[in-house]
């Protein structure tokens, strides 16, 4: 039989666990709290951005032309920009959008351009045996618009020098903490306000 000492110093090393665990929980549970306000507090400025840019594209043609992102054509060959996580333990957050975007491009009749954001992303594609156009890894939490160029860069002149046709963006839309909807939404050519 253990002695009282040594049954004394586990109690007393459970204990210290327990207040370790319980100092981490109210950090996770700061910081769950905070990214939540943080997707709630900006989609209101996301919608208003998309009314904005919608409404711009009802504007008359400048000498003649429309602006080249705004300018539909025949469709040869589409692009997706795939933006998943570089981490997991996040649930079936991944999962759910690639099982979407895999779906997505087996329905497609024209050739994909895939575009990855995210390692875990890149990762189901390249096992799921997609060829990869572009792929973006290592972007922060909270990126800057620095961090976001590269991405834009690649999707814009794809669009404008008429390599792929129509351009898709597959993310996780923020519901609740505990539900993201998996979505893909045409991002060009910019479709004017109704």
């Amino acid at each position: 039989m253990a002695s009282t000492q040594v049954l004394r110093r586990r109690i007393r090393s459970v204990q210290g666990t327990q207040k370790i665990c319980k100092a981490m929980e109210m950090i996770a549970t700061t910081k769950m709290r905070r990214a939540q306000d943080q997707a709630v507090a900006g989609r209101p400025y996301a919608e208003r951005i998309s009314q904005v840019v919608a409404d711009l594209a009802i504007q008359p043609k400048v000498n003649g032309e429309a602006h080249p992102l705004l300018q539909k054509r025949e469709v040869k060959k589409i692009a997706i920009v795939h933006i998943a996580t570089d981490r997991g333990l996040c649930g079936g957050l991944n999962a759910n959008l690639n099982r979407l975007v895999a779906n997505f491009i087996l329905e497609q009749t024209v050739p994909v351009a895939l575009i990855t954001v995210g390692r875990k992303g890149r990762a189901f594609m390249l096992r799921s045996g997609q060829d990869i156009h572009a792929e973006f890894t290592g972007i922060s939490d909270r990126p800057s618009l620095m961090e976001t160029l590269p991405i834009s860069r690649v999707v814009i002149d794809d669009y404008t020098n008429g390599d792929v046709d129509l351009v898709y963006v597959a993310y996780s839309r923020f519901v609740t903490t505990m539900v993201q909807q998996p979505t893909i939404e045409a991002l060009l050519p910019v479709e004017p306000a109704v």
